[in-house]
C-alpha cells in the first residue's frame, strides 16, 4: 500500500492567531509554499457530519477573502458534480456562487 503526506504548518502570535501558514503537499510538488488561508473538511462517517477547520492570517484582505470564497464556491459546484452527476444541483451552486460574487462586489 502507498501512503502520502499533506501537512500544514500554523505560526500563532501570543493571541493564538495564525500570522504564517505554510502547507506541504509531496505528491503535488507543493514543498514548504506559503498561504494566507486554508479550509479543510473531512468526513466522520460515524457521526455523519462534516468536520472543519478554517484557518487565515491577521494580513489575509476583506477583498481577497470574498475572492477564496467565491473560488470555493464554484469549486464546490465542480466536486459536486464529480461527485453525484447531479448536473442541475451543480448548476444551481454555480448560480449562487455568481450571485456571492455579484452581491458582494467581486463582479458587478
Amino acid at each position: 500500500m502507498r501512503k502520502t503526506q499533506i501537512t500544514v504548518e500554523v505560526e500563532l502570535d501570543e493571541n493564538h492567531i495564525p500570522e504564517k501558514i505554510i502547507w506541504n503537499a509531496q505528491d503535488g510538488g507543493i514543498e514548504k509554499q506559503e498561504t494566507k488561508a486554508a479550509m479543510i473538511s473531512v468526513w466522520d462517517g460515524n457521526t455523519k457530519e462534516a468536520l472543519r477547520i478554517d484557518l487565515w492570517t491577521k494580513d489575509m484582505p476583506v477583498d481577497e477573502m470574498k475572492q477564496f470564497f467565491h473560488q470555493i464556491f464554484i469549486s464546490l459546484g465542480d466536486t459536486y458534480l464529480r461527485a453525484t452527476g447531479d448536473e442541475n444541483i451543480a448548476n444551481r451552486i454555480e448560480e449562487m456562487a455568481e450571485e456571492f460574487a455579484v452581491k458582494s462586489a467581486i463582479k458587478m
